[in-house]
């Protein structure tokens, strides 16, 4: 498409950018001497009824915007029509988009926040004052001018007291910015205006959306989860900020604020909240008594891994710092998360029971671990040095027997399972945590890894035959043809098309591996993996699966202690590696079955007590001591 010399009585001077549809171009107004922007539709790029359809939202957007006069919002100058184009000329915003300074990675402060959302909700108040919701708020709908001021653009879906131009039913939005009603076809209004703005306040202030994954995962999750506590994310934000953005968020329009000024008001008190929060405590605080911040230790050299004072309290050296007493068998626990808050908070409640060792930095805590052994390892997922399921897998290589625990706020399912796969993480615990179960959970972890810190076995080596199998669990029968030609060879493939045979399979044969496809619905086969781990936590499980639920994920971790998940369609190379990983597992135990003391999982009374789990018990408990134990070690 060549850059017309003309668009109208308007002089175009250069290309501003480009989409399927049309163009935007920088332009000269002769009459009045004022550069304009001049935002186009190419009539031939649509068929007649999509462009009769579009055009009469482009005049709409005109006509909306074009009575709307505030410095918040890009002001509509002219609109017109020629054979080949219609166009709507518009006031120049010489700045960049809030998208595009998010995909610079812009980082901004709790003023700066504070100062971008008060100027938009300023603007969204004007047009809601006179009738018009936009319907569509998204950093790339918001410009930055080069002063920081903010304009508010592409009100082309806007919805005014007299439109007919949409009507009940139409979904209209951005996903990961649209309010529940959106996704429901139901009617819109002030509200869902401000739920979008809610989701770009939690985006600045915690670095990622409320709800992530594919437009059906967002609607599943817009529609029936709450969002994280933006304080579980970010430490400088008070509970405040958590009450305020939950509203605006809020499922029910009529929950929400009813309008900009309210919002505004909140959202103001609730910056002031932060800052004052961050004012009254330091970013860098002093270590505790008797607790080292990693760094410091690993900066400390080779005096403190050799000191040894019996005469101070556990843990405590001269000077308060802490040498690592091998006279005391107390449990040693590194915890590495770039929240100074989460750190100390967690350095509190456990300082009493365990040396406790902790660092904003991975590559520090890699290092430590390096010199002095660590009983318990718990990192946060989201760190900006290094990511979580990154720090996981190398503390795994570099001390086996640790035992590794994912402290995370948000629910990125990717990262789970590469926490998994990757990290062999014991438990995932969410931000915010509930104290008992935290506390629960560690001392788990650390019975666990004192227990394994005596164990000395080397891994064994996979054979080439073993009578040990594997059972696929499926439907259909293609996972297990492909199953059978990759790992045939080595042992025993069955086949199970439901869990009564599943049941009668492992009766018959001596099952090391279940492998089998769970997604939302599946709600049997999850069941029946938590009650096999519950009473046989020898036999290994990898998950198939194709659903983007994170949630679902996190359960069968921390309930049914999954060994390995694969996404769908499978990659037939990952699939017989994990298989060959759980082989080499299951020998393991049979050589050291303390090592199943990781793989224990809780009982639940409520899962047992039903009706299906009453069921499965039944036939999972007659595999109990009948294959795993039984003769002598392979």
């Amino acid at each position: 498409m060549t850059q017309p010399a003309k668009i109208g009585k308007y002089d175009i001077l250069e290309v501003l950018g480009r989409g399927g549809m049309g163009a935007v171009y920088k332009g000269f107004d002769p009459a009045i001497s004022r550069a304009v922007a001049i935002k186009t539709i190419a009539k031939s790029s649509l068929d007649e009824e999509e462009l009769q359809h579009l055009l009469a939202r482009f005049r709409h957007e005109a006509q909306v915007v074009g009575r709307l006069a505030h410095p918040g919002i890009v002001q509509i100058y002219d609109y017109g029509e020629e054979d080949a184009l219609a166009y709507i000329v518009m006031e120049l915003v010489n700045g960049r988009t809030l998208h595009e300074h998010l995909q610079q990675h812009a980082n901004y402060d709790l003023r700066e926040v504070g100062e971008i959302i008060r100027q938009l909700l300023d603007g969204l108040g004007h047009a809601h004052a006179a009738g018009v919701v936009h319907r569509d708020v998204k950093p790339s709908n918001i410009m930055i001018n080069k002063d920081g001021g903010i304009k508010i653009s592409d009100f082309g879906i806007a919805h005014t007291e007299a439109s007919e131009l949409t009507q009940h039913g139409d979904v209209l939005g951005t996903p990961h910015y649209m309010a529940p009603e959106q996704f429901l076809g139901l009617p819109i209004g002030v509200a869902t205006d401000l739920y979008a703005v809610g989701v770009i306040a939690y985006d600045l202030l915690t670095g990622v959306k409320p709800f992530l994954g594919t437009t059906v995962t967002v609607m599943q999750q817009v529609l029936n989860q709450r969002p994280a506590d933006p304080s579980s994310l970010n430490a400088a934000l008070s509970q405040l900020m958590d009450q305020v953005l939950q509203r605006a968020l809020a499922k029910k329009p009529e929950h929400r604020f009813q309008n900009a000024r309210e919002f505004a008001d909140a959202f103001r008190q609730a910056i002031a909240a932060s800052v004052d929060q961050g004012a009254a405590v330091p970013v860098a605080a002093a270590p505790s008594p008797g607790l080292l911040d990693a760094a410091q230790l690993i900066n400390a050299g080779v005096e403190a891994r050799d000191a040894a004072d019996s005469a101070a309290p556990p843990g405590a050296g001269a000077g308060g710092a802490i040498s690592l007493d091998r006279s005391v068998k107390k449990a040693r626990m590194l915890v590495v998360d770039d929240e100074e808050r989460i750190l100390n908070a967690l350095k509190s409640m456990f300082r009493s029971r365990y040396h406790v060792f902790a660092t904003t930095d991975g590559n520090k805590a890699l290092e430590f671990m390096k010199k002095y052994q660590m009983h318990v390892v718990i990192s946060d997922q989201r760190m900006p040095i290094m990511p979580g399921v990154e720090l996981l897998r190398q503390a795994r290589e570099i001390s086996p027997a640790s035992v590794r625990i994912l402290l995370t706020g948000y629910s990125d399912l990717a990262s789970i399972v590469g926490s998994i796969n990757d990290g062999q993480v014991y438990r995932f615990i969410s931000k915010p945590w509930d104290n008992q179960e935290l506390q629960q959970t560690v001392a788990e972890a650390v019975t666990i890894a004192l227990e394994l810190a005596e164990t000395k076995t080397a891994p064994p080596a996979l054979p080439q035959s073993m009578s040990q199998g594997m059972l696929v669990i499926d439907s259909d029968q293609d996972i297990f043809r492909v199953a059978k030609e990759l790992i045939g060879g080595r042992c025993p493939v069955v086949y199970a098309n439901s869990l009564d045979v599943a049941l009668e399979a492992m009766q018959a044969q001596e099952i090391a591996v279940v492998l089998t496809d769970v997604h939302a619905g599946h709600e049997d086969t999850t069941a029946m993996l938590k009650l096999l781990k519950q009473e046989n936590p020898q036999i290994l499980s990898i998950v198939l699966t194709n659903a983007a639920d994170a949630e679902l994920v996190i359960r069968l971790i921390n309930e049914a202690q999954v060994f390995r998940f694969l996404n769908k369609p499978v990659n037939v190379k990952l699939l017989k590696q994990h298989v060959e990983a759980a082989l080499e597992r299951y020998l393991a135990f049979r050589e050291a079955p303390q090592l199943l003391r990781q793989h224990q999982v809780k009982k639940s009374a409520l899962l047992s007590d039903s009706s299906l789990g009453r069921k499965l018990l039944a036939g999972i408990r007659q595999l109990r001591g009948r294959w795993f134990g039984a003769g002598a070690k392979r």
